[in-house]
């Protein structure tokens, strides 16, 4: 699992550099908040949990790993979609339910992975 988790970040280290670069070029700044959240949450986050299960390997092939996995990673897409979405056009129950919906599953993603954490990785002290 932690493999899937680490592939998964490097695809959004690839999106978040294009994203940058995109703004920089095109002078549109105004999404500096999604490029932040596509680095942090989608590279850095995403990476350090498939390191966190590569170390940890009993508690990345439980059932709630799995959950996580799911949550976060069709969520996520949701949600920097819908980050994206506030600077244009698009009818407002549609960001909503982007932004929303995708933010709520990634929160409760994280709320999983926390749970399984402290019940499955052992103190070896």
């Amino acid at each position: 699992m932690g493999a899937k988790w680490v592939k998964i970040a490097v695809i959004y280290f690839a999106i978040g550099l294009a994203y940058g670069l995109f703004m920089h070029y095109t002078i549109q700044l105004q999404w500096k908040a999604t490029h932040a959240h596509i680095n942090v949450v989608g590279w850095l986050s995403t990476g350090l949990i498939g390191v966190i299960y590569s170390i940890y390997k009993e508690a990345a092939e439980t059932t709630l790993a799995k959950w996580q996995f799911w949550l976060y990673n069709i969520g996520l897409p949701f949600l920097f979609a819908g980050m994206m979405m506030i600077y244009l056009d698009v009818p407002r129950w549609l960001l909503e339910i982007c932004v929303s919906g995708g933010g709520i599953a990634v929160f409760l993603s994280i709320l999983l992975f926390v749970v399984n954490i402290f019940k499955h990785v052992k103190s070896t002290s």
